[in-house]
């Protein structure tokens, strides 16, 4: 097995202090920092070599950003935050990485509502609403890529069934990061990884138990739990996992479920890495490594597209 890299160690200790720290620690895993924070950021400081421009639908805002003179492929973004933290600036560095993927893309990131003040189904239909937005922009389901990370994760599934079953035209493909699935945790991670996750792990005192964006419904309902659904006639996917993170189990088993039905998924396990490492863009070895993935992947189907 690979050595782990210095800075993803270093990293991987800076959470689990945080996390642990008594006075900081349960608003960090409830969500509730990084909500709080959330205000207090300053404005993205946008690089030079795209545009950026914020676009209001009906319930949400989306966040177009772009080179300037963009190909014929798209990308929905939907973020993480266990559906209780809006759009954060390290989304927007996301949606920059994949901007100078595919010869350069659109990417449109959903500001979508969040909980408590917004529960289930609201996240899912600003989604739908984004990906129907793009789909009146003139582009075509092969030209469109979703990704997601965490909460975007189950929301990038749970948008691709909830197209399935209504007849609307599927994306090319999907990258998740970290997918949240199982919203009655009940993969084999959650147990195996419960005292090795720096983030939620050692309490069921975080978001990843507390509900509140599922409120009073089913957890079991596929498009809170897409896990719980049918993985038939889904695009080919990417998914990426952390091997100490209880949500590991999430992402693996969607991928065996998609394979199981006759489709395409790549489950991608990094050793000792922590929920949504990604995080780490190029500073972290082990990280930029999965971001290479993401684009040889991407890419992989531009290549096929325009033979």
């Amino acid at each position: 097995m690979q050595e782990q890299s210095f800075q993803a160690k270093l990293v991987k200790e800076c959470i689990r202090l945080a996390a642990g720290n008594r006075l900081i620690g349960p608003k960090i895993k409830m969500g509730e920092l990084q909500r709080h924070l959330v205000d207090k950021e300053p404005l993205w400081r946008k690089p030079e070599d795209v545009l950026w421009e914020r676009k209001k639908l009906a319930n949400c805002m989306v966040e177009v950003v772009q080179p300037p003179i963009p190909g014929k492929y798209a990308l929905l973004h939907l973020h993480g935050g266990g559906y209780v933290n809006p759009l954060r600036n390290i989304y927007r560095s996301f949606a920059y990485k994949y901007a100078m993927m595919c010869g350069g893309m659109k990417v449109f990131s959903t500001d979508y509502r969040v909980a408590p003040e917004h529960t289930h189904p609201s996240a899912l239909l600003d989604a739908i609403a984004s990906y129907e937005m793009i789909l009146d922009m003139g582009y075509t389901g092969d030209q469109i890529f979703v990704a997601g990370d965490s909460a975007g994760g189950g929301l990038a599934v749970a948008l691709c069934m909830w197209l399935r079953e209504h007849d609307r035209p599927m994306p090319a493909k999907l990258v998740l990061m970290s997918p949240w699935l199982d919203m009655t945790a009940s993969g084999g991670s959650y147990t195996d990884n419960y005292d090795k996750d720096p983030m939620f792990g050692g309490t069921k005192e975080s978001m990843i138990y507390r509900g509140d964006y599922r409120d009073d419904h089913d957890p079991k309902d596929p498009y809170l739990s897409p896990l719980f659904g049918d993985f038939s006639g889904l695009p080919p996917m990417l998914i990426q996992v952390g091997e100490i993170e209880m949500l590991r189990s999430d992402g693996e088993c969607a991928a065996q479920k998609v394979q199981q039905c006759g489709g395409r998924a790549t489950a991608q396990c990094y050793a000792g890495m922590f929920h949504v490492f990604q995080m780490g863009l190029s500073q972290i070895p082990e990280s930029a490594t999965a971001w290479e993935e993401v684009q040889k992947f991407l890419e992989g189907m531009r290549a096929e597209s325009d033979e």
